[in-house]
């Protein structure tokens, strides 16, 4: 059966929730939607958001490209870094790991993160 864009996005994002719930580790949740990308540090048991940053946060003219990102990614990395968090698994909700998703993991990385 085809699924569509959404259920199989949500589908993927499910199956990664499942796998990492038992291990003890923080998560850099994302969420993008045209205009924004948003991320976030949730703690290992789920309940509470370490750090954060979005496009809105940073107040850019453009939040839908590569470059808007890549910012949010530094800025998630400094937050998390404030919150002495080192280590995350990187949940990507189901999005394929390109485009602006890659920007944002890879400047979350040079941040100081390990994934």
């Amino acid at each position: 059966m085809k699924l569509f864009k959404k259920q199989a996005r949500l589908r993927r994002a499910t199956k990664f929730r499942a796998k990492h719930a038992k291990k003890d580790i923080e998560r850099l949740c994302i969420h993008k939607t045209a205009q924004h990308i948003y991320a976030q540090i949730i703690s290992s048991c789920g309940t509470k958001i370490l750090a954060s940053a979005s496009t809105l946060k940073a107040k850019l003219k453009n939040g839908g490209n590569i470059d808007a990102a890549a910012k949010v990614g530094e800025a998630i990395a400094k937050a998390a870094t404030s919150a002495k968090v080192k280590k995350v698994a990187f949940d990507r909700s189901g999005f394929k790991y390109h485009g602006r998703v890659k920007a944002l993991a890879d400047a979350a990385r040079e941040g100081g993160l390990d994934f």
